[in-house]
């Protein structure tokens, strides 16, 4: 696998858009240059163009005709290469030229007034000036009027482009190099906290969870993220790894006790000869034991497959079920229990209550919650069940009783797993400590919550709510 480097990928990018700027900068200098060199020379050949006919002039013998003054033709503006230039009157035809006018070379006294033409191997650019009166006509004289076209070289003016262009590409060439050296040097300091950050977080253990952010990294706005995310990251793996090494120690602590009342079992009924009574109570004593065995693994896988439902490790295809009628079976399963007990049961509803979810999942938790209800409920009082939702609103269920109430110092750990509140009754009542914790991972696997509130004395009031018409599991 191709590694790709930040660092390279800055600074090829920073070093491409500087050559581009350098690129744009020379043509954009070398088109400038030519433009006002073009200008000048245009001014150049156009006020030659003018001295030239004011050399035309009128004969002296009044018979109204012109002649050209051949001494006062101006000099060349490049001397190394003759100007070239050619007179018309608009009555005469050509009246002069230049010496050195090619004779193939055929130009029109009208048309275009700049263009360019090679004669020579060397590049010219010619003017055209029309309808020039003679200055020196006299009174008496008929009017003449002149076309001028005068061509000068280009040979200085492209020298000079040339010039101008090697001068703007080494200055361009010198400023990108020095650019790319502290582009550099820039990116390399500001790329070094992020290489301290990696440090420290290679550092980071299983007996070190905290990350050491550096001081420069924490003053850089673009890492402030990244840091955030890992610290909150680091923190939640922590808390991770901390509950699976509880749960080790809880289920370790839940199984050796069955394990260690059947293990006795079985070495009493070894110890000595015993009759077929005593080996029958001590068998139906051990069957009891690996059942509840029994039931503390299916109660642990259970918790498991919720908790990798709830964390997106599994998918299931979900029908859409009515929430309230699953909150009527499990009434109904709990039912026994609460005429045993002596405590009423009453649902409340407001119509039926549309979601996507699997039924049993939801009678588990029902079950879950009726059961405490009823089993820490004094006899007599009633468990309430209120199933409800708004238009647009989520599903609520809510399940209340007047019973003995949660200590305040136990509520901020009921869902924890294996916590016993009341540990002086958790045998008697055959419970484990995983069931609100089986219920919260349901709850919190359809994208729900799930909150208690308690007075000592007073009751318990736990409250489910459920995103209706949800699609997905965990979404």
């Amino acid at each position: 696998m191709v590694r790709r480097s930040i660092q390279r990928r800055l600074i090829a990018t920073l070093i491409l858009s500087q050559a581009l700027l350098a690129l744009g900068l020379l043509l954009a200098g070398v088109y400038y240059t030519r433009r006002r060199l073009l200008s000048t020379l245009d001014t150049g050949i156009q006020s030659r163009a003018t001295s030239v006919a004011a050399l035309v002039r009128y004969a002296e013998d009044d018979s109204g005709n012109v002649y050209f003054d051949q001494r006062l033709v101006p000099q060349a503006l490049d001397p190394g290469h003759p100007d070239l230039f050619a007179v018309w009157t608009d009555r005469g035809g050509l009246l002069a030229k230049s010496p050195n006018w090619p004779s193939d070379l055929q130009v029109a006294p009208t048309g275009e007034r700049y263009w360019h033409f090679e004669e020579g191997g060397v590049r010219y650019r010619a003017t055209r000036a029309e309808h020039i009166p003679i200055l020196d006509r006299e009174e008496g004289q008929p009017p003449v009027t002149l076309a001028v076209v005068y061509a000068a070289p280009m040979v200085h003016l492209d020298q000079q482009v040339r010039e101008a262009g090697v001068f703007i590409a080494v200055a361009s060439l010198l400023l990108l190099v020095i650019t790319g050296l502290l582009a550099l040097i820039g990116i390399r300091r500001g790329l070094w906290p992020l290489q301290e950050l990696a440090t420290q977080a290679s550092r980071v253990s299983a007996n070190q969870w905290k990350l050491q952010v550096p001081e420069d990294a924490e003053q850089i706005a673009e890492l402030r993220p990244l840091t955030e995310s890992m610290t909150t990251m680091l923190a939640r793996l922590e808390r991770s790894f901390a509950q699976q090494r509880e749960f080790m120690g809880n289920a370790a602590h839940e199984l050796k006790t069955p394990v260690a009342v059947l293990k006795s079992t079985l070495q009493s009924l070894l110890h000595r000869p015993r009759s077929l009574e005593e080996y029958r109570e001590g068998l139906e004593q051990g069957l009891e034991d690996l059942e509840r065995l029994e039931l503390l693994l299916q109660w642990m896988l259970r918790l498991a497959r919720a908790e990798q439902w709830a964390h997106g490790a599994l998918r299931r295809d979900l029908q859409v079920i009515n929430l309230a009628a699953t909150c009527e079976e499990a009434l109904e399963r709990i039912r026994p229990l609460a005429e045993s007990r002596g405590t009423p049961l009453r649902l409340t509803t407001n119509g039926p209550v549309l979601l996507r979810a699997d039924p049993e999942d939801l009678q588990l938790v029902w079950v879950n919650l009726l059961e405490n209800a009823v089993r820490y409920s004094p006899e007599g009082s009633v468990v309430e069940v209120t199933v409800s939702s708004r238009n647009g609103g989520p599903a609520q269920v809510v399940f209340e009783d007047h019973g003995v109430g949660i200590p305040q110092a136990d509520l901020p750990h009921i869902f924890e797993r294996f916590y016993r509140g009341d540990r002086s009754r958790a045998r008697v009542t055959g419970g484990f400590g995983l069931g609100l914790a089986i219920a919260k991972a349901l709850v919190e696997a359809y994208g729900g919550q799930i909150s208690v509130e308690s007075e000592p004395g007073e009751g318990t009031r736990m409250t489910v709510e459920l995103p209706a018409g949800n699609a997905q599991p965990g979404s």
